[in-house]
Order: structure tokens, then sequence, then C-alpha cells
């Protein structure tokens, strides 16, 4: 078992063994966080899914009406007419041969989300390995894959707090929803921006409780529970 620090410990006795409503646990997450740094709030999710089954698998994205609180870097590929598409969108990165060989041969990873256009993607099924462990391989369903024309919308999505999601092997999803550093509300209505996507995107063939649990936390801190119930119907919806 990890051995947690001293301040992690006094954090920890703050966090009640009860549901807490989204509201209360984000202000609890401001009040206990102790890190040194502007940490990310997290949501992690257990889903009633078997992500075994292709028809079961939970994959959007959601566009955080606040944002994540830093400045995403975005990488392109692309070929042809895309490229100056790419550019007038002002994407920060544009691959070429030689920066593919670099995520391929030495795991170059210095980007926060990429995108693609769709005659690019022959080309970067090769690092398909690479891009996947990080959840960064471009793909139609989390819209990183578009048109060439489309580029300037989708790098301005991306910066502005557009996050691609998917549950994991174990039928979890994990989504960062903004810093410590940010008001409660505004976490809040990122959480409920993210729990409508995550309503939205229940699969027709899920059957029985689809949220099993729901919990807060930031990047070193202690995780906060809040009722699945009241998660699922934050966007407004029951």
């Amino acid at each position: 078992m990890a051995q947690h620090g001293k301040k992690y410990l006094e954090a920890a006795k703050k966090v009640e063994k009860r549901f807490y409503t989204p509201a209360e646990a984000m202000q609890l997450v401001k009040e206990i966080a102790f890190a040194g740094f502007d940490e990310t709030v997290e949501i992690h999710t257990r889903l009633g899914v078997d992500p075994r089954h292709s028809d079961q698998q939970v994959r959007s994205t959601v566009l955080l009406p606040h944002g994540l609180g830093k400045t995403v870097r975005v990488l392109v590929f692309t070929e042809g007419d895309g490229i100056k598409f790419a550019q007038d969108g002002g994407a920060d990165l544009i691959a070429d041969e030689e920066l593919m060989a670099k995520i391929e041969n030495e795991g170059w990873m210095d980007f926060d989300t990429a995108i693609a256009t769709p005659s690019a993607m022959r080309t970067i099924g090769k690092l398909g390995k690479v891009l996947g462990r990080r959840g960064l391989m471009p793909n139609p369903k989390s819209g990183t894959v578009v048109a060439p024309e489309d580029l300037p919308r989708a790098i301005t999505e991306a910066r502005a707090g557009k996050v691609a999601y998917r549950t994991d092997k174990t039928a979890n999803v994990h989504v960062p929803v903004g810093k410590v550093s940010f008001d409660a509300d505004k976490l809040v209505e990122n959480m409920a921006a993210f729990m409508e996507s995550l309503r939205v995107a229940k699969p027709a063939t899920s059957k029985g409780t689809y949220l099993r649990r729901c919990v807060i936390t930031t990047t070193m801190g202690p995780s906060i529970d809040i009722d699945p119930n009241i998660a699922l119907m934050m966007g407004g919806h029951s």
C-alpha cells in the first residue's frame, strides 16, 4: 500500500465518509488542497458497462464552459491545403516527418492534444502505440479528425477546454475539470457539463446502474465521494 505524507493525511482527515453534494465537494477540494502548485481538479467515475464489448464502450468529448485553466499545446497532423488552415488556426506544431520520427523513436510528447485531417491518418498509424498510451491518438469519435477547413475551429475548441474521454479497461472514466484556483461555482459548472455529456454517451446496450461511483480529487489530494444519482442529474436531466 502506498505511504501518504503528513499533508495528505491531514487533508484526508477533513473528508467525511459520506456523500457530498457537488457544491460541497468543490468547496472542500479548494480548502484541503496542499500542494505547492495549482493542482488539477479531477473527476473519476466507475460505470456499469462492460468495455470488453465494443457496443458498451463510452467515448465522447465535452467542451468545458470555463476551460481547464492551462495553456493547451496543439499538434496537427495534416498535409497539402491543411497546412495553411492549421497555420491560420494557430496550431502550435504541425507534424512533419522529422517530428513524427521523434514521437515514434523517442516517445516525444511535448503537446496536450493532437488533431489530424483524414488524409494524414494513413501516415500516423505507426504512431498509434505511442499516442494511444496517452490518449492522444486522433479519432473521429472524439472530434480530433476533421476536414482541413475545420482545423481552425477544432484548434480553438481544444484551447477553450474541449476534453476527450473514454472508458478504460476497468470501466472507469477520468476527466480533468479545472484547477484548484478556479471559483467553486465554475468547477461545479464544468463538472455539470461533463456529467451531462456522460449521461448522453450512455450506450443503448447498457443495463442496470450506469453510474456506480463518482469521486472528485486533485492531483495530490484525497478523494471525495459524490452521490452518483445526484451527479448524473447535474446536467438538468433525470
